[in-house]
């Protein structure tokens, strides 16, 4: 992680110092608080979902388990989210309503965008880990752009097992996303631009 702003930000949670965490809290509540009260939440809810993800952001911290490929803030407004989902869905009160209003002062308007990509890449690396050890490793070589000759080459199969092994694979791994429930609220989401 390179940004030094978010490096402070966490040493102070780790270490717990009050005033990194009372303004962190300002800084990103109002966020948090936009997007549960749309989303059939209250401001207890909104205190819960902040709290648990502050516990969960501690104990990922604290394990050395936390990799952040956006800023902090972002990283947490996506945890906010996905808790509340989940939520939301034991509930059976799954009305998701996305769009931020002007009063939430997002500065990057991107910022749903790139959490959704995340959701997306999650669900795909869930059920790529579950395929066979085959499986992961000729859609790996294909996704690295290698040609099916190079796949065949690689892996020691002859080229027509190695064009069927990548169709049963992408085939397996597509119909295990399309069960996943989140996959389906993500399809249900407009992209923005």
């Amino acid at each position: 992680m390179s940004n030094t702003k978010d490096q402070k930000i966490l040493e102070g949670i780790v270490a717990g110092d009050e005033v990194i965490l009372k303004t962190f809290y300002k800084n990103n509540l109002r966020y948090v608080r936009g997007y549960i009260l749309k989303n059939s939440g209250n401001e207890a809810d909104v205190e819960d979902v902040f709290q648990d993800a502050l516990v969960f952001l501690y104990q990922k911290l604290k394990t050395d388990t936390l990799e952040l490929h956006s800023s902090l803030s972002t990283y947490f407004y996506g945890v906010c989210k996905n808790i509340w989902r989940n939520r939301l869905r034991k509930n059976r009160k799954m009305v998701i309503v996305d769009d931020i209003s002007e009063d939430t002062e997002i500065e990057n308007p991107s910022i749903l965008k790139e959490i959704e990509d995340k959701e997306r890449e999650h669900v795909y690396r869930k059920y790529f880990i579950n395929l066979s050890g085959t499986c992961r490793e000729v859609l790996t070589l294909l996704f690295e752009g290698n040609s099916m000759k190079e796949i065949a080459k690689t892996t020691g199969y002859s080229e027509g097992y190695t064009r069927k092994k990548k169709f049963e694979c992408k085939k397996s791994l597509i119909e295990m996303i399309e069960k996943d429930p989140i996959y389906k609220e993500l399809q249900l989401t407009p992209e923005k631009e």
